[in-house]
């Protein structure tokens, strides 16, 4: 994909943590010149501080902030001092769009909420998000992962509750604003207006409930924790393991799936049992279903099975590491490097997966 869509825009980033610096990444991968302003009161933007254990303490980026921070101009100022603001007002005459996550009060004492930004540039695309919709209280990831239902999901059945492993709510948050804020850029090109893009945390986790809150909308339905299963497939997500010890889930989400699951186990009369031989009831026996898949996978070494698994297009995959992912020919080409201020060489995931030609 081409690198340099957005050679000519220009991002102002006021945001920091997660959120809204995801923002800026998009951009600057896309070739924008993306200007990240961070408050020199706290030493910059504080995920500057959340490093590993194992990291450089004295280093003053950690791998955290590397994540989100890639090719982006860094100034340091204290946006409480007249100059500095006017260091960004400076900034905001020329830019395409400016990215926050102040609260709306700091912002506007400031002055650097849309009202007043839009009167240095009226053409301004401001993109703001938000933790809460109504609430003014911070919040980080896992508060919204509790407030909003996905803690409550996550976890074994009898187990304690298990927080997802990245911030993926402000991930999520994340791609809501980058497609509110190319929706803006579309009408500005149309139109030659500016626009205020809005969103929050909270929105965007319970906008990503998608079928578990269909599940409840419609049927009454409250989700509870169940490892990895799935409250309308089986099986699917399921855990197996071969004989050699390799863990590996299926993911059966079409009766013909299961048929030719039970193929390669070699075990075709569970597709002809009544218990099992439709989604409905396999839901219904889901317990019995998987104690005996699981007795069968036991037969197998994983090289074996995932093969004949993979040649009957039964959807399969191991459970890998981070670092089997970052070793494979994909991870590979997804990584982003740069040479830090300290002259270290840093490395990231790209935020973007997509392709796009002529």
């Amino acid at each position: 994909m081409k690198n340099d869509l957005f050679t000519d825009l220009i991002v102002v980033e006021l945001a920091s943590v997660l959120a809204g610096p995801a923002v800026g990444l998009f951009f600057s991968e896309l070739g924008a010149d993306v200007i990240k302003i961070e408050n020199s009161t706290t030493n910059g933007d504080v995920t500057r501080k959340w490093r590993l254990a194992k990291e450089d303490q004295n280093r003053p980026y950690s791998a955290y902030y590397c994540s989100v921070n890639w090719k982006k101009e860094t100034h340091f100022k204290n946006l409480r001092e007249a100059v500095d603001i006017q260091f960004v007002y400076n900034l905001i005459q020329n830019a395409d769009i400016v990215i926050c996550n102040f609260k709306q009060k700091s912002a506007m004492q400031m002055g650097l909420d849309y009202k007043s930004l839009k009167e240095i540039n009226p053409k301004i695309i401001y993109g703001q998000i938000n933790a809460y919709e109504y609430l003014d209280k911070p919040a980080f990831d896992v508060i919204l992962q509790a407030e909003t239902g996905f803690l409550s999901m996550t976890g074994e059945k009898n187990g304690g509750f298990v927080k997802m492993p990245v911030a993926l709510i402000d991930v999520i948050a994340a791609h809501q604003l980058k497609e509110g804020l190319l929706i803006a850029l579309i009408k500005k090109y149309k139109t030659g207006k500016g626009s205020y893009v809005e969103t929050s945390l909270e929105s965007s986790a319970i906008a990503s409930l998608v079928n578990q809150a269909s599940n409840y909308l419609m049927e009454g339905h409250i989700p509870e924790k169940m490892g990895v299963e799935h409250p309308n497939i089986v099986p699917y997500g399921t855990v197996f393991y071969s004989k050699n010890g390799v863990a590996m889930v299926i993911g059966a989400g079409t009766d013909k799936q299961f048929d030719l699951l039970c193929e390669c186990l070699n075990s075709n009369y569970l597709a002809l049992d009544d218990k099992y031989k439709s989604n409905k009831f396999r839901v219904k026996n889901r317990i019995s279903l998987n104690n005996i898949l699981k007795e069968k996978f036991l037969n197998f070494n994983f090289d074996e099975i995932y093969g004949k698994l993979v040649e009957k297009n039964v959807p399969v995959g191991k459970v890998n590491s981070v670092k089997d992912v970052f070793n494979s020919k994909v991870g590979r080409e997804m990584i982003l490097e740069e040479v830090m201020v300290d002259g270290k060489m840093s490395r990231r995931v790209k935020s973007i997966s997509f392709n796009i030609t002529d």
